[in-house]
């Protein structure tokens, strides 16, 4: 079943403003201003001018007396839109095969088959909201059953994000109001004065009257909300995005009749790809079918490729995710990300000559969804910060680690908090007690003190730690740390840590 995910951008044009300008502070209130002959009104305005009272649809002199040090700047509606190409161009790249622009402030994307690639619906949403706001833009992410539910839920929603469960759309949308439902602006007002205020009433509605007098709209978006008619994604599409498909006379819905066609999309895709001396990182295989709807499957590499044969086999490993129902009738190939790569490549490049290459292994096992990566050193004092995840099949960083004391094996996620006996300010503990379990120590090698990193965080201007290696009765050594030095408070709160375990 599909699952559609709606991101809405409730502060696009003062978002935009500010990333095209990084010296407007922070704190600067921003709002933007529209004109119609000698009208002038706020159009948006971000958090920190509604903050000070000023609201969207308010005139702009009376907003300029709200608050005297508000930044006034015109309206750019092509820019704004431009700006929304953009991102979701970004978006598709990222997320899902299938994603389009939501007029005026929205992206839209299927992500059937694609949240697993993610690990799953909330922390997809979750990735979603964080990177918005990492690239400086405010977003509420919904996911539901339909493109209406999902557009209605992230534009109610005070939250960051929010999943509404399969099969749970009437329960979600009944109560929210008309204006969410993607209907002209008369028709909901007129609506209003007849005394309708939410969905769920407008749908408990005789569906004849309201036809007669509003037109087939609103009963084809209130059929769209609610699953009973298909309401398709066309997914954005941009000139030099390197692509090609065929279409069928008759539908097609066998699976060797579709990894057939694949095959073929397959070579004009690589074909394309060597005139232009390019390699796809990222592929994406949309099918088209019968009743309207459209599926897709997506498939990456770790590296540039552009073999035939092994595109071929991570789509044919695959395609029994399609489900072609009345028939497939347009399949599409598209490479949405490419990375120069000259030379010509062959299997037996990728499988048979290079047994050390390990590239076809981390391509199967991303495309099943699972994360891999690598790790490098970093340059930093603080343990768990002098390691770098980096993409598994990236060039080796040339950065390497210079300590002068051991370094466990396995480093914890996060600092473990344990029981300690010991001597202060410098002894070693005497025994430590382990997630109920008490070692006494039988040898240990300490301290080393790291300094907290004071250029980067205020906390950690005093900040210091002591760290032991130790060894209890049984041989197994560990990595512990006291937070401070053990005499000044303000260098840290004196507990115990455990850290890393040795080999």
């Amino acid at each position: 079943m599909s699952r559609v995910v709606s991101i809405y951008l409730p502060e696009l044009a003062t978002d935009r403003i500010r990333r095209n300008d990084p010296s407007i502070p922070v704190e600067q209130p921003v709002a933007v201003i529209a004109k119609s002959g000698p009208k002038r009104w706020v159009s948006a305005a971000d958090a920190a001018a509604k903050k000070a009272g000023v609201r969207v649809g308010m005139a702009a002199a009376k907003a300029q007396a709200i608050f005297r040090g508000l930044m006034l700047i015109d309206a750019d509606p092509a820019a704004d839109a431009a700006a929304l190409s953009r991102i979701t161009l970004w978006a598709l790249s990222q997320y899902s095969p299938i994603v389009a622009v939501d007029e005026p402030d929205g992206i839209v994307m299927d992500t059937e088959g694609a949240d697993h690639l993610q690990g799953g619906e909330l922390p997809m949403l979750t990735g979603i909201a964080n990177r918005f706001h990492g690239k400086g833009l405010t977003a509420r992410v919904a996911v539901a059953d339909t493109w209406g539910a999902a557009h209605a839920c992230a534009r109610a929603i005070r939250t960051r994000t929010v999943i509404v469960p399969i099969g749970q759309t009437v329960g979600a949308v009944e109560h929210l109001p008309l204006s969410l439902l993607r209907l002209p602006a008369k028709i909901v007002s007129d609506l209003n004065i007849l005394g309708f205020k939410s969905i769920g009433e407008l749908s408990a509605t005789p569906r004849a009257p309201l036809t007669l007098r509003f037109g087939p709209e609103l009963g084809r978006r209130l059929d769209q909300i609610f699953d009973r008619v298909a309401e398709p994604i066309d997914p954005i599409r941009v000139p030099e995005l390197i692509e090609v498909s065929r279409v069928f006379a008759e539908p097609i819905g066998a699976a060797e009749t579709i990894n057939k066609y694949v095959a073929r999309l397959v070579v004009q895709l690589v074909a394309e790809l060597e005139r232009k001396g390019l390699g796809v990182r990222r592929t994406d295989l949309i099918v088209e079918k019968v009743d309207g709807t459209r599926q897709a499957i997506r498939a990456g590499t770790a590296k540039p490729a552009r073999d035939v044969a092994w595109l071929s086999k991570l789509f044919r490993d695959r395609i029994e995710r399609i489900e072609p129902g009345f028939g497939i009738e347009k399949m599409t190939l598209a490479a949405v990300m490419t990375q120069p790569l000259e030379g010509e490549q062959r299997a037996s490049d990728l499988i048979e000559e290079q047994d050390d290459d390990i590239t076809p292994l981390i391509d199967v096992f991303g495309n099943r969804g699972q994360r891999v990566y690598r790790v490098a050193p970093f340059a930093s004092d603080v343990p768990e910060r002098s390691v770098l995840r980096i993409a598994a099949a990236a060039p080796d960083v040339e950065e390497t680690w210079a300590h002068h004391w051991p370094r466990p094996v396995r480093l914890l996620a996060r600092p473990d908090q344990i029981e300690v006996i010991a001597l202060l300010p410098d002894h070693p503990p005497a025994s430590i007690t382990w997630r109920g379990k008490r070692r006494k120590v039988k040898r240990a090698d300490g301290p080393e003190r790291v300094f907290g990193e004071w250029w980067k965080r205020d906390s950690e201007l005093e900040a210091v730690r002591d760290y032991f290696v130790v060894e209890d009765e049984g041989g197994e050594r560990f990595w512990v740390f006291r937070s401070g030095d053990g005499v000044d408070s303000e260098t840290g709160s004196h507990r115990w840590f455990m850290h890393g375990i040795f080999g």
